[in-house]
Parts: C-alpha cells; structure tokens; sequence
C-alpha cells in the first residue's frame, strides 16, 4: 500500500548526473508497477540562468532556481538530491540534514574523508527524525551483483583468498583533452580514484570486505593540459590511474585499479574473487551474466564438468521489479541507476534499507584517502 503522503523532491545540479537523476524518477512509474511512495518533482537548482527552461522543460519540475536555499526553505520538498562537483557535497549534503530532508548523493560522497566526518557529525546532531541517506553507488543494484553478494552470503566461495578488480576508462589519454572540473582537485578532491575508484572500491568492500590494510601507487600521464577558455597549458594536480594492493581483514589479498588511461576501454568495470571453495567473476560491460566456478564440481574424467558457468542474470530483479523490462532483455547502466534510486525511496517508505548509507561510503572515502598516503608515502597503510 503506497503512503498517502506525497513527497516533494529536490534536486540541485543538472548536469549529466542530475539528468540521470531526474530520469529515474520518471521512469520508475514504468519499471515498477506499485511505486513505494508519492513523489513530485518540485524543484531544481542549476548553476547558471539560462539553464532554468532547459531544466523545466526536460526534466518537469514545478519551479527552477540558482539559489539552494530555495530548495531547503521549502516545506513541500522532503527529499534533496545532490549532483554537484564532489567538493561541493560537504556543505550541501549538510544543509539539506539541517533542514530534514532526505539526502540521496552522487558518489564520491565528499571532496575528502574530512568532508564525511563533517556530514556524519550532522546527522548525529539534526538526524535524529528519521532521516534516510544513501548514496549513488549504483552498481550494487545489478542483477549480476545482487547474485554475487547472495552466492557471498551463502559460503559458496568458503574463505576468500584472493581478488582482483578494476575499472578501466580511456577518456584521458589524449594529451590534447582540455581541463575539467574532474581534474581540477580544488573542485574534485581527487581524480580517478574518487571518480572510478569509489565504485569498483565499494563493490569490493560491499562483497568480501571490510579492508584492513592497503598500498598503492598512482600517475599523472599528462602533467600540463589546455586551458578550456584560453588554451593555455594549465598544471593538472589529480591521478588519471591508481593501483592499489588491498588485504581484508579476513586475510584475502588482491589489487583493485583504476584508470583513465586504458586505451580502447569504454567502462569497464570487472571483478574477480577466488575462495577455497569456488570462485565468481563478471564484467559489467556484459552485465547478463555471472561466471561462477565450483571446485565441488566432479574433476574427473577427463576434466569432468569443472570450468566457469555463465549464470544468465540479464534482468532478472526480484519483485515488484522487471514487469515493464522483461527478464530475458538486456540490463543496462541507467536501470541500475533507477533500481538504486528506488531502494531510497523504499526506504524513506520503511520498506527497505538505504545502501550504501553516508557512513558506509564515508567509510569508502576515508580509505581511498588512506591509499592517497600510501601512494605519496610508497608504504602499506594501515585502514
């Protein structure tokens, strides 16, 4: 039964993720056939004046602004979405918990873990009403995931011995590419290891962590890049590739990467776990499927039926979902978006649990932050 109360919502940024946002609210009426609360969009900030029609007209709010504080001052808006620049999140994130609002934030959650710290004391000090937080760390929400973390849960792999994960993109290895936002660290925090890294951190943190300890290395492959405005070579200041060497405090060891720089790579994001007892693996660029190895599987004769299984995922998300995508089409990024953006909703209504919460993906920032030091001082790092 869906509340009767219709919540307002928020949304500040409307840029590509704000888009994407946007999105999953109108698109949720058609993935699920019971949404699990009202909902309105009421209202969206944007950066400059001549964005206000372009936000209503695609995204259909009630009312656009340049001001935040419109947004939080109205008691018709419950729930703020924040898709902004990672150093602006510190403070929008807060302001909206000050005002009551649920938040649900892009990733990295924060410019630094000090930012986190920051939005976890707040929600000690104003969170006390109930307020639900989770942040867009989306790819926990496919179907290929949600079967990994299940086969996790049920020992299928017994103990974990080793892993390797990385996320590979090739947007930054062209030298001539000009500066953005993303590689200015006054505006980012940190380049692709708050950019990718987050992800493909917390999926593995999500499956067989927590961390215990961490080394890693980065690199600026283009040290000086064009000015946007000017054309002037301007200093770049964050890493377009990270490594890291990772150990849970279950003892398994293995690597996780994270890079601009692989040339011929779209987003890419793959995953493999080795136990004593089986092993999964996956890449999301071919989300369908989960590969899962048995060693319980007979060997013999002649190899028996041992090898990697294709588990045929494809769309299959357990109810209320997969009624308008059926379960045999193909999954894609943005239905991870909407199925992640449901789950928040689901639990403002008390019908699930937000995940990743603030504390948990600040906890993703205070490691990454953690593999920052080791990387400038080239040592393991306690986490």
């Amino acid at each position: 039964m869906v509340s009767d109360q219709e919540y307002g919502v928020g949304i500040v940024g409307f840029g590509f993720m704000g888009k994407t946002h946007t999105y999953g609210y109108r698109t949720i009426p058609f993935f699920y056939t019971e949404p699990p609360l009202r909902y309105t969009l009421k209202g969206v900030c944007v950066r400059r004046k001549e964005s206000i029609e372009e936000a209503m007209r695609i995204g259909g709010f009630e009312f656009a602004t340049l001001d935040y504080a419109e947004l939080l001052a109205r008691e018709d808006i419950h729930i703020i979405h924040v898709c902004t620049p990672n150093a602006l999140h510190r403070d929008q994130v807060i302001q909206a918990i000050r005002a009551g609002k649920h938040v649900y934030c892009d990733k990295p959650l924060g410019a630094s873990y000090e930012d986190c710290r920051a939005m976890l004391n707040a929600l000690e000090t104003y969170g006390e009403g109930g307020l639900v937080t989770q942040v867009a760390l989306q790819n926990r929400f496919y179907p290929c995931t949600m079967r990994a973390k299940q086969l996790v849960e049920e020992g299928f792999l017994g103990r974990v011995l080793s892993f390797r994960a990385c996320y590979l993109h090739a947007s930054s290895i062209n030298p001539k590419k000009p500066m953005g936002w993303k590689l200015d660290k006054s505006q980012c925090g940190g380049g692709v290891l708050y950019d990718l890294g987050a992800h493909v951190l917390d999926l593995v943190d999500w499956l067989i962590g927590p961390f215990a300890e961490v080394a890693a290395a980065t690199l600026i492959a283009f040290p000086e890049r064009p000015d946007p405005r000017t054309g002037e070579m301007v200093p770049v200041n964050v890493d377009d590739h990270v490594v890291m060497c990772l150990r849970t405090q279950e003892g398994a060891l293995g690597t996780v990467e994270a890079t601009k720089l692989a040339t011929g790579a779209n987003d890419e994001i793959r995953v493999e776990i080795h136990g004593e007892k089986g092993a999964i693996r996956f890449n999301l660029m071919d989300p369908n499927w989960l590969e899962v190895y048995d060693t319980r599987d007979p060997g013999e004769p002649m190899g028996g039926m041992r090898g990697f299984k294709k588990i045929e995922t494809v769309s299959r998300y357990p109810d209320p979902g997969g009624k308008f995508n059926p379960p045999a089409l193909n999954v894609g990024w943005l239905r991870a978006h909407v199925a992640c953006l449901h789950n928040f909703l689901a639990a403002i209504a008390g019908k699930a649990q937000a995940t990743p919460t603030i504390p948990e993906a600040a906890e993703i920032q205070r490691v990454m932050d953690i593999a920052y030091r080791s990387a400038e001082r080239k040592c393991w790092e306690k986490v």
